[in-house]
């Protein structure tokens, strides 16, 4: 029975509708939040104006959700810096004309750097774990080459757009099985025959970005709309947030969305030094001396415990982030103000973990007012839906078959 109110609304499910519905993707990201529903809910709670907030932003679905309701002021904070870097290429206005010529004169020095053999004994070849387990020779000089020459560039924030087709280059041209999320090697006989066209991809794919960002993220952001994107957690701020909109991790990053190997490569070929550490950070990534034993979400823990108690510990230090980060949060909401988290209910050993009860409750300890919970079908986000809570090879359950969106106000 659940304490707060849950209304199945099929309004909110999207069949057959994806992010790329409403905007194109720069970049590919895990579990990410489609705009659809983000939209729709500031439409049917009439929200159009305030200082916005999004306090695990991942690649900035909220954002467009805020600029296609007209939220002029979007604040934003994530601890992966490779989620940062496609938010910020998404939402800095740039001038055009001036990424334009960029692009010309960054494809003529990748392209002379490539002719001469002593340009090329002067790149440096970033630390990357592994690096020739992940990559052949040729792509780690055609990446250093890359990568040697947007950092010449001059002007920081045309970088950051060049920079993610970049990523891009560096996953697809690896050897990462590219469907999985976590980071897992091709099979021998994959890799003999993987020989890709490293600099005519990301040229290919920088183009593309170029265009879908001058067609659809442009021409949104007009002169008074101010976007700001922290690449830290989030933390007590001086200035009140009037909204907050966002879809935090659903679980820790080792068993559930696994952000932190995804983006892996990718970060340290951007030169993140800590970047095999950032699941270790994420919620949960800590361990915890004992169950959490109140709120809403604990007989699940305690029964997770009967079963398994170490991942009763792993599911409760995830349980204890949230509601710390939740506190935080609600400290930061002004008067009136309204929070929307879109979260899932995954299932650990077979035991379903009521995650929209918990946030409901979490906030309405900090004096907020639950409003109501909608649940929609989860037919359209890219995570894992089954598991093996067993590990007996074909013994799968369901993790999660429904989203919800939990919407609190600050009543004081």
């Amino acid at each position: 029975m659940n304490k707060y109110n849950v209304v199945r609304n099929t309004k909110y499910d999207y069949t057959g509708q994806s992010y790329s519905s409403v905007y194109p993707n720069l970049h590919r990201y895990p579990a990410t939040m489609i705009p659809q529903i983000g939209i729709d809910i500031l439409k049917e709670f009439d929200i159009s104006s305030g200082n916005m907030l999004d306090p695990y932003c991942g690649s900035g679905s909220s954002f467009i959700c805020g600029l296609e309701c007209g939220i002029k002021k979007m604040s934003g904070f994530d601890i992966n810096p490779l989620a940062v870097l496609i938010a910020k290429a998404k939402f800095t206005k740039l001038n055009i004309k001036e990424v334009e010529i960029a692009y010309q004169k960054l494809r003529n020095s990748v392209f002379e750097m490539m002719k001469n053999e002593k340009h090329l004994k002067k790149i440096h070849v970033p630390e990357i774990t592994n690096i020739y387990f992940w990559f052949s020779d040729t792509v780690v000089k055609n990446l250093s080459v890359i990568k040697y020459c947007i950092d010449e560039l001059e002007n920081e924030k045309i970088k950051n757009i060049f920079f993610v087709p970049f990523s891009e280059t560096v996953r697809e041209c690896s050897y990462t099985r590219n469907n999985e999320f976590k980071l897992y090697r091709m099979k021998p006989e994959e890799i003999h025959n993987f020989n890709p066209d490293v600099i005519g991809y990301y040229f290919k794919k920088l183009s593309d970005i170029i265009q879908c960002y001058k067609l659809y993220y442009l021409p949104k952001l007009k002169k008074n709309t101010s976007i700001k994107i922290y690449s830290e957690p989030f933390k007590k701020g001086i200035k009140g947030y009037d909204l907050v909109l966002t879809s935090p991790p659903y679980g820790d990053s080792r068993t559930t969305v696994a952000y932190g190997q995804f983006s892996a490569l990718s970060n340290e070929w951007l030169g993140i030094s800590d970047a095999r550490k950032i699941d270790s950070i994420l919620m949960g990534g800590r361990r915890v001396p004992e169950i959490m034993k109140d709120n809403c979400i604990a007989d699940s823990i305690r029964k997770i415990n009967n079963v398994d108690s170490k991942r009763a510990l792993e599911v409760s230090s995830f349980y204890f982030d949230l509601k710390e980060s939740i506190n935080t949060v609600a400290k930061n909401i002004n008067i009136g103000g309204t929070i929307i988290y879109i979260v899932g209910n995954r299932t650990v050993k077979n035991i379903l973990l009521p995650t929209d009860q918990f946030i409901a409750e979490v906030f309405e300890e900090n004096g907020f007012k639950h409003l109501i919970t909608y649940e929609r079908a989860l037919s359209n986000k890219a995570m894992p839906s089954r598991n093996s809570p067993t590990n007996i090879a074909g013994k799968t359950v369901n993790t999660m078959l429904y989203e919800y969106i939990v919407v609190c106000k600050n009543t004081g």
